[in-house]
């Protein structure tokens, strides 16, 4: 009796919160929680704040001692009992009690046993969801982040514990997430080792789930108790939920770790998954902040730029996905460095490919052919990128862009920020013009300029128009492609595909406006810069059927927008100059190419006189086309551009009727009230700088210009130079009044040239004299002026040692202009 009185008293003595607390452990702990003793224990705590730290230090003494010694019923008891004194308290003193509770999760998820694992995780995820009244910012989570990181990446044997563990892991990583992001002054958990650990282990779930739904076929949409049971669809909720709270401080430390996760497990051949990332980061975080991920995309490109082909194609596919994206809100400042990136590794690409082939000359290996076409899945990842950022930029932005392009497109005689393509060689730089043209010709794709001048600007039109851009059919079908996007503002190109024979034009019903004074005064300033591309790319020996339709389509788009009646005699004046290239055929072209040209003027012509609708003209032109298709149906493009067209030998013996002709077509439209003055002038292209610094064949050696040439002048007028030497013609040349009347008759044609040739006719044909004069000039001081000798001597080597030989003054001969 004694000893029992003990031990009551002893107990009596024990503090009243152990009491409670242990009132609340039932003998056995399949009976679960004592409910009316927990009640009497949330009682005391919420009465007596000031003990719940020692509440929860005996707590967690208990399940310490409980988990130890695997008395896993009392430990659940025990975190029963700590969830409702958490959410039933919320004074100050929680702080304290905070600090056991987490200490009692800890212990949890350090135990290898998975119930216990996840009995603490939903311990603290419910923590997680209790807002605090004032921040604790002395506690840290670094256990938590590493512990529940481990978690989900666990491989247990069992599939079903090895999910619920990785269930578990995200939940406490999104628990860690919400209670912490919150707060600016507690932000350790952007910091880049939590990141690090983070973002991965995000990834690791949601790339798992990958591979299966790859493997099985696109997903259903899942029910909330699926995302709950699913990983990868909790793991891509937390992803989000962390990526919409970064702001603008800690963005780059969230995105830095998803690099890492792609390098290490080679996720970016094939990347799919990586477009999938990618896209749930350019859609959750803020639409202010695209631009951070956009430049770490380009910084990782550049840091990659030495991998193989597919990996480099795999990021630039990943750009593509955030580019496009982000060109739909804000890109901030990149928009020029991205465009400067891609230029860069497109120029990359094309060496890498070019020294692929320098190093496989002479042993063609397949896998050097599979680099090379890999290389071209770079290129044309690079195009497509650049083509569809422009194409959704604002009009504004995209006219920078065209000219940013532009001025790194390699061409002869110019100085600009172009790409450096001097150790590429000629193979090189032309393959960086075609890349560069391309990929203007995306970025002009769809874009509307409310007048030409805007649209084709001189520092734009100059280079593109250059001759640099001449030298290869594919360069020059660019070129026009280029310059259809930026004149067609009616969207008519595609009713003028193909060159053919319209039989009515009314058909097509294409759209046009009046021609407006800006569009009036560009073709005065930069109209003969397009005849003179046109007249001098039908002159191409290379040229191929789609050259000639394009070239077609410009003669016809240019109709479309740009001509007035000055217009329309210019281009009629290039037809006829065309005409004449394939009938004289100075330049040596084949067969095929005369009778292209020829057809390529039937078409052209055909078409203008419906636009213009003058009826004799077309009578004319149906005439000649008539006439064609019975004698010589290889002048027109139905015939001329089949598989097999037989070809005549010569062009010379063709009647007159099968050619329009220049004295026909003026009096049908003088009839009209066209000014055809002009018409009897011949066409004669402009001579730019570039021509005399090109390689190419020089307009001057090509074209037979003289600067006397007069209006109306016909081969039947040209005078004979051996004209015999009679008493008449004597009499002739010594009477004076003869004499008068020839030199004012030549002042007459001079005068009359001037007031009805067009201005840049007359401005070509005296700059081309000009130029002959001063090289002329040139050749003659270059063999005639030598440098005088120098008191000092002139030096001679023999036997490989140099020696001087000093003149004295008095025996230098000075010229006498020198000497008094």
């Amino acid at each position: 009796m004694g000893r029992k009185g003990v031990c009551c008293c002893c107990a009596a003595l024990r503090p009243r919160y152990k009491r409670l607390v242990d009132n609340i452990f039932p003998e056995d702990p399949k009976d679960g929680l004592v409910k009316a003793d927990m009640e009497k224990l949330t009682f005391y705590a919420v009465s007596a704040p000031e003990k719940l730290d020692r509440i929860g230090a005996y707590l967690a003494e208990r399940l310490s001692r409980d988990v130890v010694r695997h008395r896993y019923g009392y430990v659940l008891i025990a975190m029963e009992a700590l969830d409702q004194l958490l959410m039933a308290c919320h004074s100050q003193s929680i702080k304290p009690f905070v600090e056991s509770f987490l200490h009692m999760v800890a212990k949890l998820l350090e135990s290898g046993e998975p119930k216990l694992q996840v009995l603490g995780t939903n311990s603290f995820v419910k923590f997680a969801n209790i807002e605090e009244d004032t921040p604790s910012y002395h506690r840290r989570y670094d256990f938590f982040v590493s512990q529940f990181s481990a978690m989900c990446h666990s491989c247990d044997h069992d599939p079903e514990i090895q999910t619920e563990i990785r269930i578990a892991g995200i939940r406490g990583i999104q628990g860690v997430v919400r209670k912490t992001v919150n707060d600016e002054l507690r932000a350790t958990i952007w910091e880049p080792q939590h990141m690090d650990k983070i973002v991965p282990s995000l990834l690791f779930n949601m790339q798992k789930i990958e591979d299966i739904d790859s493997r099985i076929g696109p997903p259903s949409s899942p029910t909330g108790g699926e995302k709950e049971e699913n990983p990868a669809l909790l793991a891509e909720n937390c992803f989000r939920e962390l990526l919409g709270r970064a702001t603008y401080g800690n963005m780059n430390n969230a995105v830095r770790p998803v690099f890492a996760h792609l390098d290490h497990h080679r996720l970016w051949d094939p990347n799919e998954f990586a477009v999938s990332c990618f896209k749930i980061i350019m859609y959750s975080i803020q639409a202010q902040y695209s631009h951070h991920v956009i430049q770490e995309i380009l910084g990782h490109l550049d840091v990659r730029k030495r991998d193989s082909p597919r990996v480099r194609a795999g990021i630039i596919q990943v750009l593509l996905e955030a580019v496009a994206i982000a060109a739909k809100g804000s890109v901030g400042p990149t928009v020029l460095e991205v465009f400067n990136t891609l230029l860069k590794h497109l120029r990359i690409s094309v060496e890498f490919e070019l020294g692929d082939r320098r190093s496989s000359a002479g042993s063609a290996t397949f896998s050097t052919s599979s680099k090379e076409s890999d290389e071209r899945i770079v290129q044309n990842a690079i195009i497509q990128t650049i083509g569809f950022f422009g194409s959704n930029l604002p009009d504004y932005q995209r006219s920078e862009i065209m000219m940013f392009i532009m001025g790194k497109v390699p061409v002869l005689g110019t100085i600009s920020q172009s790409l450096d393509t001097s150790h590429l060689g000629d193979l090189g730089t032309r393959r960086i013009q075609i890349m560069l043209l391309r990929s203007l010709l995306m970025v002009t794709s769809g874009y509307k300029a409310t007048t030409v001048t805007n649209a084709l600007p001189p520092p734009f039109l100059d280079p593109l128009l250059s001759p640099s851009l001449m030298e290869d059919s594919e360069l020059r079908q660019l070129v026009l492609e280029v310059l259809h996007n930026l004149i067609d503002r009616h969207d008519n190109r595609a009713k003028l595909r193909g060159i053919r024979i319209i039989p009515d034009v009314s058909d097509l019903k294409i759209k046009r406006d009046k021609i407006s004074r800006q569009d009036v005064s560009f073709m005065k300033k930069h109209g003969q810069q397009l005849y003179r591309h046109i007249y001098l790319g039908c002159k191409e020996e290379d040229n191929v059927q789609k050259n000639f339709e394009l070239l077609f389509t410009s003669l016809a788009l240019t109709t479309i927008e740009l001509a007035n009646e000055e217009v329309v005699i210019d281009l009629i004046r290039l037809a006829i100059a065309l005409q004449d290239i394939a009938i004289i055929n100075e330049d040596n072209l084949p067969m095929f190419n005369r009778c292209g040209v020829m057809a390529l003027v039937a078409a052209y012509l055909n078409f203008l006189s419906q636009m213009i609708a003058v009826p004799a003209f077309c009578q004319h032109v149906s005439k000649v086309i008539e006439t064609r298709s019975l004698e010589a149906s290889y002048f027109l493009p139905e015939t001329i551009f089949k598989d097999k067209c037989n070809l005549p030998k010569s062009l010379e013996k063709h009647e007159k009727d099968l050619f329009f002709l220049t004295n026909k077509i003026a009096e049908s439209l003088g009839g009209s009230g066209y000014s055809v003055e002009r018409l009897s002038v011949p066409y004669v292209p402009q001579v730019t700088d570039e021509d005399r610094l090109s390689r190419r064949k020089s307009i001057v050696d090509t074209v037979s210009i003289q600067v006397d040439i007069l209006p109306g002048n016909n081969t039947d007028d040209k005078i004979d130079n051996t004209e015999e030497i009679t008493f008449e013609a004597l009499k002739k040349a010594i009477d004076n009044n003869g004499l008068e009347e020839q030199e004012k008759e030549k002042r007459r044609l001079v005068i009359e040239k001037f007031q009805k040739a067009p201005f840049e006719e007359i401005a070509a044909q005296c700059e081309t004299k000009a130029n002959l004069l001063h090289d002329r000039l040139a050749q003659i001081l270059e063999l005639t002026i030598r440098p005088p000798p120098s008191p000092s001597g002139t030096m001679t080597i023999t036997a490989g040692h140099a020696h001087y030989q000093s003149v004295p003054v008095y025996e230098m001969k000075f010229p006498d202009l020198c000497v008094y």
